[in-house]
């Protein structure tokens, strides 16, 4: 019974059996004894009214055209006196009376009552109606029914049963099969279905099965195929995309090392060799950091740790942190603080900090030089809002929707040139929405972006 559908047919026969068995039990011994009621009720009914015919006219011809009555082969009549002796009987023979002789001399009743009501084991059954003409002239009169009416209907009814429970098993093998189709047929296509995952290949399809149980997991199923199947393409273009990253600085590191260590090249030459070997390790550097702060954000190893801090000392340490690399580059770097007095800030401070550090770095990479950034802080019904905001080149209004995926460059070939990975955005994003708040940003191609992160 490893299959459902073995399993579902042999639950579903045992309870429908059980349950038919039941009431078909229940049916058949109703009926019968409806039926033997009837015909006690008939008996009755013929006796008392031969009795009151003999009360009101207790005469030989009617008793007589009593016996006539009642001459048949399924009902017999006799008419006793006050002390048991046959007045006279539609049984000539006498052999009826004889075998319930003993029966009828210890006669003893005061109403008309059935004495004799084993219809399955006596060949009739017998009612006594009591008479009484005059003081000397009294008796019973006693109705003899064959049962052998009743065993033949009881037999036909038993027949008719035996038919219907076969007609009736019958119809559950087949409506068995049809539930089976319908039921089992969608569990094996999901089981198969969840085979093919478990094997690596996401390539599933499941029908729509309607709104019931077995359609809501079906359609599970194929989210979660869909779900696989993504993630596994995000998975080859992240890896592909790491190789790319890591192999371009390495490819840098080596040949410029080669280079750098020729005998004949000068002091200025070699030094120069070495700030671009230089700056290739520290790209590579800060790529391997970015990755695996999305790996402990993916796996859930990392913390934030929340607590209230000054807003005003935070962000001009930041500032002190990144005004060289700007002055560097001639950017203008600006802070405003917009608040009258200083306000605290209920965040992590280390990771808001690496929040920070990226958005600013992404903001340098990609400003031209006599341009500004602005770094803009206030609060606005106890949330922190915090913008960066750079006149640079922009991000296209079509990839805005892309920019915070892992690895996602706006036009992968300027990324050699302004630097970028396409990791610090995702890992920004990450933080922020681990924070609880939210990031979003506005950019026009040619005019820059701004950036607005809320906690």
């Amino acid at each position: 019974m490893n299959k459902i559908s073995t399993k579902l047919a042999t639950y579903f026969f045992i309870v429908v059996l059980i349950l038919e068995l039941f009431l078909m039990y229940y049916l058949h011994q109703n009926m019968i004894n409806t039926r033997v009621e009837e015909e006690f009720s008939l008996l009755l009914a013929n006796g008392a009214n031969h009795r009151d015919v003999l009360v009101e006219n207790f005469t030989d011809m009617t008793i007589k055209h009593i016996i006539l009555m009642e001459k048949n082969e399924n009902r017999e009549v006799a008419i006793t006196n006050s002390t048991g002796d046959i007045i006279n009987s539609s049984d000539r023979s006498y052999m009826l009376l004889e075998e319930y002789n003993l029966l009828i001399n210890d006669l003893n009743n005061k109403k008309d009552e059935v004495i004799v009501s084993d219809w399955r084991r006596s060949p009739y059954i017998v009612s006594a109606h009591p008479y009484k003409v005059s003081k000397n002239q009294s008796g019973y009169v006693l109705m003899f029914q064959s049962t052998n009416s009743m065993n033949q209907m009881v037999n036909g009814m038993n027949m008719h049963f035996v038919i219907s429970g076969v007609t009736i098993f019958i119809v559950l093998f087949v409506v068995y099969a049809i539930l089976s189709k319908v039921l089992t047929r969608p569990l094996i296509r999901m089981k198969e279905a969840t085979e093919k995952l478990s094997k690596g290949d996401f390539n599933v399809s499941l029908p729509i099965l309607g709104k019931d149980e077995i359609g809501e997991l079906s359609s599970s199923i194929q989210k979660l195929a869909n779900d696989l199947q993504h993630f596994k393409s995000e998975r080859n273009e992240f890896l592909a995309s790491i190789a790319h990253e890591l192999s371009t600085p390495l490819t840098y590191l080596i040949g410029y090392s080669k280079v750098a260590m020729r005998k004949e090249l000068s002091e200025g030459e070699r030094n120069h060799y070495l700030e671009i070997i230089g700056e290739e390790s520290e790209r590579m550097k800060n790529l391997v950091k970015n990755l695996l702060d999305l790996a402990r954000i993916d796996e859930t190893s990392f913390t934030i740790s929340k607590q209230y801090f000054w807003a005003r000392p935070f962000f001009e340490n930041i500032y002190k942190l990144v005004a060289p690399s700007y002055e560097t580059k001639k950017i203008k770097l600006n802070l405003n603080l917009v608040c009258e007095k200083d306000f605290q800030i209920y965040a992590d401070s280390i990771r808001l900090e690496q929040i920070m550090l990226n958005l600013l770095d992404n903001a340098l990479k990609y400003s031209d030089e006599n341009s500004e950034v602005t770094i803009e802080v206030y609060n606005k019904d106890r949330e922190t809002i915090i913008s960066v905001t750079d006149t640079g080149i922009g991000i296209p209004s079509d990839e805005l929707a892309f920019i915070f995926e892992k690895l996602y460059r706006v036009e992968k070939s300027r990324s050699r040139i302004y630097g970028g990975s396409g990791i610090g955005l995702a890992v920004v994003k990450e933080l922020v929405e681990a924070h609880g708040g939210t990031i979003n940003v506005k950019s026009k191609v040619g005019e820059g972006s701004i950036f607005t992160i809320t906690l």
